[in-house]
């Protein structure tokens, strides 16, 4: 004998038929979501991709590179991606792929400071380095925000 279940006034049935239904909205939810889910990853990967090509070329661990750099300092004080706290005064850089301590010999119309990579940045597309205020100012940086510099991994 069929069990049934009244789901509204009038209507009636089967337990069987309320699981299988119930089975093939879950299932039918469930693939959609994936499907978007592979979609959206998919899309990252290549947005992703794509950034990284649009920006300057990663430089080896020795050698040099050349970019439009950036400097930023009202983090004071928040951690960095290496942990060290956030000081806006030394002479500190971020770069998306450089391990941390590497030095830099940073250049700007003909001045030049050395600055170790303790942050992951910039985020900016077309940007190669974030300089702390420190750095920035001390290749004159800091009037125009951004500029052309060329870096040397030491």
């Amino acid at each position: 004998m069929l069990k049934t279940k009244k789901s509204a006034p009038g209507v009636t049935r089967s337990l069987s038929a309320t699981a299988l239904i119930a089975a093939t909205l879950l299932a039918g939810g469930l693939s959609e979501a994936a499907a978007k889910s592979r979609k959206h990853h998919a899309h990252r990967a290549h947005s992703s991709q794509s950034w990284k090509d649009a920006n300057a070329a990663i430089p080896s661990r020795s050698g040099s590179f050349a970019g439009v750099a950036s400097f930023y300092g009202n983090e004071a004080g928040s951690k960095t991606a290496s942990g060290q706290r956030f000081n806006e005064n030394d002479l500190t850089a971020a770069h998306r792929s450089l391990p941390f301590g590497t030095k830099l010999r940073v250049t700007h119309r003909g001045r030049s400071v050395v600055v170790t990579v303790n942050d992951r940045g910039p985020f900016i597309k077309g940007r190669v380095l974030d300089l702390s205020k420190g750095a920035a100012r001390a290749v004159g940086l800091t009037s125009s925000g951004v500029g052309h510099v060329t870096a040397e991994v030491m």
